[in-house]
């Protein structure tokens, strides 16, 4: 008994120094994802924009915490991908009801420079080519941020962790590949997301897109497949 004792114990803070090494946490967003977010990605805008004075806490929070050289990189990058998701959810419902978050900024959302985190403004197309992308290098990134439609990569009704970000990430990736509504695969041939186009060069550091691909797929494509990119569907994800 004494043994199982000792052994629980160092379990237990084993656990506390995992979590204690790291600054920040993003449960008070997990809390307003599992209430508003379906387990398929899709957001009750119409719902949240009558109650998101929690959506409101966690930004504020966010506001008030930027990122310091001293955290650990996952930490950072679980901090702006977050940060990304929850300010776009912010901005759709700045302008809700609309059909797509295409209509606000005359098609150009992703310009606009609405952020602030600490001193600092922001636009989202700053915090995921300048930051996410520019300094973590890692395309898992693109299957992890949120554009608020239909052929996005499904938002996740729970926040990114620095202490789960690689098994959230890959499995984020894993998701939509396998998604028949965001890409069709066979051996021969692929039917695929327009992000593979757009951010084509972002997976070199996997040898491209089909060995990346071929990382994550139930069905393995030939380095030979033909290719086809799908039209973009830019409709709320609601």
């Amino acid at each position: 008994m004494k043994k199982f004792s000792g052994s629980l114990l160092l379990f237990v803070l084993m656990i506390f120094l995992v979590k204690g090494s790291y600054s920040i946490n993003h449960s008070s967003f997990s809390k307003v994802l599992a209430k508003y977010v379906t387990v398929n990605g899709d957001v009750n805008y119409k719902a949240l924009s009558s109650n998101r004075s929690d959506l409101d806490n966690y930004l504020k929070f966010l506001q008030a915490n930027p990122p310091k050289e001293s955290w650990a990189k996952n930490e950072k990058m679980a901090y702006w991908i977050n940060a990304y998701n929850a300010f776009t959810i912010d901005l759709i419902l700045q302008h809700y009801p609309l059909k797509s978050i295409m209509e606000i900024n005359n098609g150009k959302p992703w310009d606009l420079n609405f952020i602030t985190i600490g001193n600092v403004k922001y636009s989202l197309n700053h915090i995921e080519h300048e930051i996410l992308r520019k300094d973590f290098n890692d395309p898992r990134i693109h299957f992890a941020v949120n554009c608020a439609s239909v052929s996005c990569p499904k938002l996740l009704n729970v926040a990114y962790e620095a202490t789960t970000l690689s098994i959230q990430l890959d499995a984020s990736a894993k998701n939509f590949i396998n998604n028949e509504q965001k890409n069709r695969l066979t051996p021969g041939a692929i039917d695929i997301s327009k992000i593979f186009d757009w951010f084509a060069d972002d997976f070199r550091t996997y040898g491209g897109v089909i060995p990346f691909i071929n990382k994550f797929a139930s069905v393995k494509v030939s380095p030979d497949a033909k290719v086809k990119y799908k039209e973009y569907n830019w409709n709320l994800n609601e």
